[in-house]
């Protein structure tokens, strides 16, 4: 039998049993085909980018949501029952194999075992239903298919349908009420007022006092003539009517005063605005527009600077968590993997809503068959792998991850089917091959080590959900090419003379350039014995003769990658240097790329245009997971936290305290040079310390493990005080 036969139908068994075994939920919500509101809404969103007014969609392949969509429900009632049923799209509806003739929004079923089907079309949304009764609802015990393969014989008799792929429904949005209808949904909005307003040239300049999203409000509008808006994140941008990214020219007919709010959302914190004589209004205000989500993560530490930089990282992710993970809210507004990855590891440290990771995560990925690589970057279908590992790190949700095993499989057998005679990965036509936005020349041909690196770490990955979904035979062909990977990756391009990791092989010729891209991630990814690991130290990562990284992008695993071996002083100097060096020049969001050398207006220059840089772009907020996981010090050691570590560092900080989410609660730290006091909502933790003396602790065991470092293990629900001497 095919192998992927044999893992959908292991796929299709283990939700069939779980659906048997599932505890009822105790509301109704909207349900839909798993994945596809997620690639509809993707759709709407990213097709509302525009540059200078003009439609601007995304460069890549885009999927659609299946049209035609049957859910099904196996029941046993002790007593009959009437359910309301409320729909997105036309449909039908079958009890027990027959047709309800006239499509009832209310049908009332019997005591006793039924099968309960509806099937439903929709070309411009996504097919849901809503389905609300006593002890009957939709939610997610029922099942899905968008092929059914029925079929009625001569006689007309209806053959059985459950040989097409059914799945269980899994939502990653809470449409609990009928009224919430999923082809509805908005983003939150909430009133701002300006801070200031002057008259400028032809007209005035409205400052909103920081980076923000939303729409502008004009009070007791009147006129009919040309209103015009020019949108800015910097004060010249919005000055600048020639070239500036966003734009509204609008031609209005109001002969009554009202209130009058612009159509779509844009990004900016000046807004530049000119009008016809004819025009008039009281007031310019704004509604800022968000994602209500919760800020669970907190941190503050002795150092005020490092307080702001975690402030405005707080803020940069909080404008780009929107329906999704994107990059940046002024140019792009898109969801690229590569941004998407870094937002789903902050958000582990600042919101933990995974419901976005999820969504996020299945909409980059669409649907089958493949045809190009996520976002058509090498790199960044590879950090959708990756994200899959963390995401069980973080989350422990294996049912997620078995229900879309099969699609992590074909994208796995595309990247498989792209590889060279050595089994290695290199761009082809119509690849991009990403890396960085680096500002020194490096060549982007032939084998990168970098795409192996994290290929290597993509089959590793496949490995383990092979695993959770009982797919043994492609468990043990991943582990097995992971491993021939990873030594061909040190065979190939670890120099002896460099003593670090070269850069590429091309045309069967190696380079002699040494990039920080492999080293830093080899660290990253523990792949590096200790003579290794010190050479990568000395060698790239804190030789001054080195390239240097400029983007925050790549400056997160830069940074990462030294706090794992253990420089949190260096680090924390680079947060204040980097990140400080932003908020000096007036930042209030944290840019797509900073280059301190740079000066004037080159600090909002990119792509060969005067304002093409986003000054809020989501991967400028890594100190939020740098100070979490490498300061604070937490971080999952077994799946969803059943078990996880807490080893603080303080650097030159006299004290840090704050809270780190998790699925089931939080964990709570305080660490000063003198004392650590933990509580924790979540499994078993471990907190390992280095003291100049043996630490004291109210009703818990100290463990030594010599050289100064002890272990005090942390029960939920309860809080332990440490007193001890920071080493």
């Amino acid at each position: 039998m095919d192998k992927k036969i044999i893992v959908m139908r292991n796929t299709v068994l283990f939700f069939f049993i779980l659906c048997a075994t599932v505890l009822k939920s105790q509301n109704a919500t909207w349900i839909y085909y798993p994945g596809d509101y997620e690639i509809w809404l993707g759709n709407e969103m990213q097709n509302r980018r525009t540059e200078r007014g003009a439609f601007f969609p995304p460069f890549w392949k885009m999927d659609s949501h299946y049209v035609l969509v049957e859910f099904s429900k196996d029941l046993e009632l002790t007593e009959g029952e009437e359910i309301q049923i409320f729909v997105e799209g036309k449909y039908n509806i079958k009890l027990d194999g027959k047709l309800q003739m006239d499509n009832p929004d209310r049908l009332y079923i019997p005591a006793g075992k039924h099968k309960l089907n509806i099937k439903v079309h929709n070309q411009a949304s996504v097919p849901a239903i809503f389905v609300k009764g006593r002890t009957v609802f939709s939610d997610s015990s029922w099942m899905v298919t968008f092929e059914d393969k029925e079929w009625i014989d001569e006689s007309g008799k209806a053959s059985d349908t459950t040989s097409g792929t059914h799945y269980m429904n899994v939502a990653s949005w809470n449409f609990n009420t009928p009224e919430n209808k999923p082809s509805e949904f908005k983003l939150s909005t909430t009133p701002m007022k300006a801070v200031r307003v002057e008259k400028k040239n032809k007209g005035v300049l409205v400052d909103f006092g920081k980076e923000t999203f939303g729409f502008i409000k004009f009070h007791n509008l009147i006129g009919q003539g040309k209103l015009s808006l020019y949108y800015g994140e910097s004060v010249e941008e919005a000055l600048s009517k020639d070239f500036c990214e966003t734009l509204d020219n609008l031609l209005l007919n109001h002969t009554q005063k009202k209130d009058f709010t612009t159509e779509n959302s844009k990004a900016f914190r000046y807004v530049y605005i000119e009008q016809d004589a004819t025009i008039s209004y009281d007031e310019i205000s704004m509604l800022y527009e968000y994602l209500p989500v919760d800020y669970r993560g907190e941190f503050r530490c002795s150092d005020e600077l490092i307080n702001k930089i975690w402030d405005v990282s707080a803020y940069t992710m909080h404008l780009t968590s929107r329906e999704f993970f994107i990059d940046g809210i002024k140019r792009d507004r898109w969801l690229w993997s590569g941004d998407a990855y870094q937002s789903y590891l902050m958000n582990y440290y600042l919101f933990f809503d995974t419901p976005s990771v999820e969504r996020t995560m299945l909409n980059l990925r669409g649907k089958d068959p493949v045809t190009s690589h996520i976002n058509t970057i090498m790199d960044y279908t590879f950090y959708w792998f990756i994200a899959i590992y963390d995401y069980l790190q973080y989350v422990g949700n294996k049912e997620f991850v078995i229900q879309f095993y099969p699609r992590m499989l074909s994208l796995m057998d595309y990247c498989l089917s792209r590889t060279n005679e050595f089994g290695m990965m290199e761009g082809l036509d119509g690849d991009w091959v990403f890396l960085d936005w680096a500002d020194f020349k490096m060549s982007k041909n032939g084998e990168l080590s970098f795409e192996q690196l994290l290929f290597c770490r993509s089959l590793e990955t496949m490995s383990v959900c092979a695993e959770i979904a009982g797919d043994v035979e492609n468990k043990i062909k991943f582990e097995s090419l992971a491993k021939d990977l990873k030594a061909k990756l040190f065979s190939v391009f670890w120099s002896s003379k460099h003593n670090a990791f070269i850069h590429n092989r091309e045309n069967g010729k190696l380079s002699d350039q040494v990039t920080p891209y492999t080293n830093m991630f080899a660290v990253l990814f523990d792949y590096l014995d200790s003579e290794q690991i010190k050479a990568v130290k000395e060698n790239v990562l804190l030789n001054p003769d080195a390239l240097k990284i400029t983007t925050p992008y790549m400056k997160f695993y830069e940074l990462e990658a030294l706090c794992l071996l253990g420089e949190h002083m260096h680090v924390l100097n680079e947060i204040r240097d980097y990140w400080g060096g932003m908020l000096e020049l007036g930042a209030t969001s944290f840019w797509e790329k900073y280059n301190p050398e740079e000066q004037g207006d080159e600090h909002l220059a990119m792509y060969g245009r005067p304002f093409g840089k986003s000054l809020c772009h989501s991967w400028g907020a890594s100190p939020i997971y740098l100070l979490g996981k490498h300061y604070m010090g937490v971080e999952p050691i077994k799946e969803g936290y059943e078990e996880y570590s807490i080893k603080p560092v303080l650097g030159d900080l006299k004290w840090m305290e704050g809270k780190i989410p998790t699925t089931h609660g939080d964990i709570s730290v305080f660490c000063s040079r003198k004392e650590i006091r933990v509580s924790s909502e979540v499994g078993l933790g471990k907190l390992i310390i280095k003291s100049k003396s043996r630490p004291k602790t109210n009703d818990a065991e100290v463990i030594s493990f010599g050289n100064d470092r002890y272990q005090i293990n942390i029960n939920k629900n309860k809080e332990y005080v440490i007193k001890y001497n920071y080493k």
